[in-house]
């Protein structure tokens, strides 16, 4: 029997760039087929050329055992295959049945929505899957694990049978992340066929039934979970042996270096995001901060970067206040900032690859003299640090645009890591990163604590939050519940706190005093 999905001699050649070089993938019925990969492996372009983003080069798309061409998303829903993004494509102020029908709306007597038809068909879907969805419940009063459902429902409205995820897990809790697989061995069962594109290792031999690797745009191998590892999997994926573990001595904090005292931040609908958030951070030291995504992370580190407006509160950096300071009077007082969105805030995707690599620093020596700019330092700089930090681009002078998001990441880690920091503010720092690079940000972020560096780490990897930081604050609706010491709370604890339960197994000592 012909698979439901097979890509042959798959190519795509950009100028300059080939991003995939005879890529085969074949995707079996009612399986789960997890596709890994570095930064510029060629994974996104792939999945693009099946979703009709992209027209191939050379080779064939065959659909259970026929050629298809795929022009655009339409041609692609039409063979069945439907994808969920990584951010998500939903509505907030629409309702769960108004978001799935959105673009294919069902009418009654030729002029009227038929939403109870509709809301009935979403109740089947969620019932014969095992997503449990209300269809009446509007978007924006849904967890982050619920809207990935209702994404889930909108392809299967559609009457897919293959699904793409892409980094489904990214912003989820632990807890959402088992209801997660448990809806795919229920949608597999049903004899939907998934491929699962991820970073995380131990969620691949979790869930998935083959795992396909690419690597520089070829295809390394296809193997089961049975015969692979973690360390396996990663040495197929960056080339060379790969350290998964962080290597780390117990901290020694000395003075204080960030002191928040009752801070009030609102967002851009004037609803308050940071309330009564409290917290001292010393040199020497990694805070992690954990909390599913839209818990008032975003607006914290935007208010301690000079981006967002403190309406009450206290920031203090080194003795010094700096509420509602500029970004660069912020950055002048030794801050490094790794932003959460490195597209809005952390780049300028129109310039060259070398003039982002020192857009905080370009009026200051060596880069400058005065007024005029020094090319042949800016050049060496971004030279340097292209290959020291191993970005993937065909030269210097191409611009920011044109990478892949996670080489766009690996400038900005090189433009905040390359100087001095007396704190470092990183905001979800390997988001998009390929094994090999976590490796090298993970021990650049516990080499510059071990320098006595203050770290604010925000992520929702709890597996890096537990990894690298001394002690966790953990943040809900925007308020601190609890900061706990990293090495006495489990996974499954930090979920907890991070859903707004304190866990009755949590140890009095892993809790940081005055804080429960």
């Amino acid at each position: 029997m012909a698979p439901v999905l097979e890509l042959r001699g798959i190519t795509k050649q950009f100028p300059g760039v080939l991003a995939n070089d005879n890529v085969n993938l074949t995707l079996e019925a009612g399986e789960i087929h997890a596709l890994l990969g570095e930064n510029g492996a060629g994974k996104t372009t792939l999945m693009n050329i099946l979703y009709g983003l992209y027209k191939p080069t050379k080779g064939q798309i065959l659909i259970k055992g026929k050629e298809v061409e795929i022009h655009g998303p339409t041609d692609a829903i039409s063979q069945g295959i439907g994808m969920v993004h990584q951010h998500f494509m939903l509505v907030p102020v629409l309702s769960v049945t108004q978001n799935v029908m959105l673009g294919q709306e069902t009418v009654k007597s030729g002029v009227f929505l038929d939403q109870r038809k509709v809301a009935g068909e979403i109740r089947e879907i969620a019932r014969k899957y095992g997503l449990n969805v209300d269809p009446d419940a509007y978007i924006r009063d849904l967890p982050v694990g619920v809207q990935q459902r209702v994404e889930i429902i909108k392809v299967l409205y559609r009457n897919a049978d293959m699904l793409i995820l892409d980094e489904p897990t990214a912003v989820l809790t632990p807890q959402e992340v088992e209801d997660l697989f448990e809806i795919l061995h229920s949608l597999v069962e049903q004899g939907i066929s998934v491929i699962f594109i991820t970073h995380k290792l131990k969620e691949v031999l979790a869930v998935a039934d083959r795992i396909t690797v690419l690597r520089r745009g070829k295809t390394v191998g296809t193997v089961s979970p049975a015969e692979a590892t973690e360390k396996s999997l990663a040495e197929m994926m960056v080339g060379r042996a790969v350290e998964l573990m962080v290597h780390k001595t117990d901290a020694d904090p000395k003075d204080a270096v960030l002191e928040v005292k009752n801070l009030l931040v609102k967002d851009d609908l004037e609803t308050v995001k940071v309330e009564g958030v409290s917290f001292t951070l010393r040199a020497g030291e990694v805070l992690g901060v954990a909390g599913v995504q839209g818990n008032g992370q975003t607006e914290l580190v935007e208010s301690l970067t000079g981006m967002r407006h403190v309406e009450s509160g206290s920031i203090s950096i080194l003795g010094q206040e700096i509420a509602n300071a500029t970004p660069r009077q912020v950055t002048e007082l030794g801050v490094g900032h790794i932003p959460e969105d490195r597209q809005r805030d952390g780049l300028v995707l129109s310039y060259p690859v070398r003039d982002n690599m020192v857009l905080n620093t370009y009026y200051k020596k060596p880069f400058a003299n005065g007024l005029v700019i020094n090319e042949t330092a800016v050049i060496e700089a971004a030279e340097a640090r292209v290959k020291e930090y191993d970005v993937r681009t065909p030269s210097i002078y191409v611009p920011a645009a044109t990478l892949s998001g996670g080489n766009q990441q690996k400038v900005i880690v090189a433009r905040e890591f390359s100087r001095p920091n007396k704190l470092m503010v990183a905001s979800q720092p390997t988001r998009g990163l390929d094994v090999g690079s976590i490796e090298y940000i993970h021990k650049r972020i516990i080499q510059q604590r071990d320098a006595g560096t203050a770290i604010l780490l925000v992520s929702t990897e709890l597996d890096e939050i537990r990894a690298l930081s001394d002690r966790v604050a953990v943040m809900f609706e925007g308020r601190i519940v609890a900061i706990v010491r990293a090495r006495q709370v489990t996974k499954e604890q930090l979920g907890l706190l991070m859903a707004g339960s304190m866990p009755d197994d949590l140890p009095p000592s892993a809790v940081v005093e005055g804080q429960a």
